[in-house]
């Protein structure tokens, strides 16, 4: 599929890692990470909100099946998906900070809005 950052990792590690991200971000509100993954996180965290909105059992199997805390799952549909009722998309906002002092990699705050 064209359009997938690989992010240096095999296809499994690179997905849990990504389920571990979003799954953090959905619980604390913001993580700092590279602007590479910041956009893959921001993407899938995206679809997640979208189900929350939609609200039937369907989608929370979806979401369950993603997230990988069932605590998560129910705050997405208990507080953080009736927030963005009223908006279409964009929930979330990558804040560049500058490069990483090891290996200057590009560096960014991804929170949701």
């Amino acid at each position: 599929m064209p359009g997938t950052r690989k992010l240096g990792r095999a296809t499994d590690h690179r997905k849990a890692m990504l389920r571990a991200m979003v799954t953090y971000l959905l619980e604390k509100g913001k993580i700092e990470t590279t602007v590479t993954r910041a956009k893959e996180v921001s993407a899938m965290t995206e679809k997640m909100i979208t189900l929350g909105k939609a609200g039937d059992l369907h989608s929370k199997r979806q979401a369950l099946s993603y997230i990988t805390k069932e605590s998560v799952a129910k705050k997405l549909f208990d507080e953080i998906a009736p927030s963005y009722s009223g908006r279409e998309g964009g929930y979330t906002k990558i804040v560049k900070i500058g490069p990483r002092r090891g290996d200057a990699a590009e560096m960014a705050i991804i929170q949701l809005v």
